[in-house]
């Protein structure tokens, strides 16, 4: 399980040192995927997990509008990535381009994924949602019986 916040910077290539707590996660795996996340983000699967998303990609009904919208933006989005012997990734200029994603970076675990926001990004959308926190965990509660 991911969890946690961390504050990191890309080296001029690109690359991303993984924090410890992340690369432990990991559990000895070389391979990540990522993908198109959500409120601008990226999402971040080891293999286990992906498979686990894809298992339930395929339950989606493809006979749906919004449904084949997700699957092919979400599904054309993954990129597979190797870590390398120093724990980075390289992410590509393409995908740091089209998400806006700068040289700063927060990188947050979110359970079965972890996931890399553009600081600036990350912290509006922090203080956005902060403001409602009360309310956004009292309408995840179960209803009284």
């Amino acid at each position: 399980m991911y969890f946690g916040s961390y504050e990191h910077a890309l080296d001029e290539k690109g690359r991303l040192l993984l924090p410890k707590k992340i690369k432990e996660g990991l559990e000895g795996s070389s391979l990540l995927y990522i993908m198109k996340g959500f409120e601008g983000c990226l999402s971040v699967y080891n293999e286990d997990e992906f498979l686990k998303l894809t298992k339930e990609c395929e339950t989606i009904s493809f006979n749906k509008k919004n449904s084949r919208a997700y699957l092919r933006l979400v599904l054309s989005s993954v990129v597979e990535l190797n870590i390398d012997k120093v724990g980075r990734i390289q992410l590509p200029s393409q995908i740091l381009n089209k998400y806006q994603i700068g040289k700063q970076v927060t990188i947050i675990g979110v359970g079965d994924h972890f996931e890399i926001w553009d600081l600036n990004k990350f912290n509006s959308y922090q203080s956005e949602v902060n403001e409602h926190f009360e309310d956004i965990a009292e309408s995840l509660g179960k209803d009284d019986e």
